[in-house]
């Protein structure tokens, strides 16, 4: 599957303003302030631009930082991840390889089995309850 491109009036008229400031802008929403931060309902977190699984329910854990968390991404969710020095430190993006889509950062402060914290912005996801796998 190639990479979902849309033109800037595209993705301003698909997503809202603060879903649009996050995935498209790389911004951050204010931690526990997002629709997702505190949610413990099953099912698969996709992108909110393109749709793409990224993570199971299953990996969700409340790590006290004020944004959904997941120890781990789906085994097909292609992610790509990048440095990051903006706000004067050095983190990982996570970007959702369908369609370039800033979705938030990974940290090494996770729980085990990976060690992984993939901390990410409520407004970069969508909560699909329908999907049994």
């Amino acid at each position: 599957m190639g990479k979902m491109l849309k033109s800037d009036d595209e993705w301003r008229a698909q997503l809202s303003e603060e879903e649009y400031a996050v995935t498209r802008e790389a911004a951050t929403e204010r931690p526990f302030t997002g629709r997702y931060w505190n949610t413990d309902a099953e099912g698969v977190y996709t992108c909110v631009c393109c749709g793409h699984p990224l993570f199971e329910s299953e990996s969700k854990f409340d790590a006290g930082c004020g944004w959904p968390s997941f120890s781990a991404p789906r085994e097909d969710a292609e992610l790509t991840t990048r440095d990051d020095y903006s706000r004067g430190m050095h983190r990982v993006e996570v970007i959702c390889s369908h369609c370039d889509a800033h979705l938030g950062h990974v940290f090494e402060d996770g729980p085990e089995p990976t060690g992984l914290r993939f901390c990410m912005n409520s407004a970069a996801l969508n909560l699909d309850q329908g999907q049994d796998e």
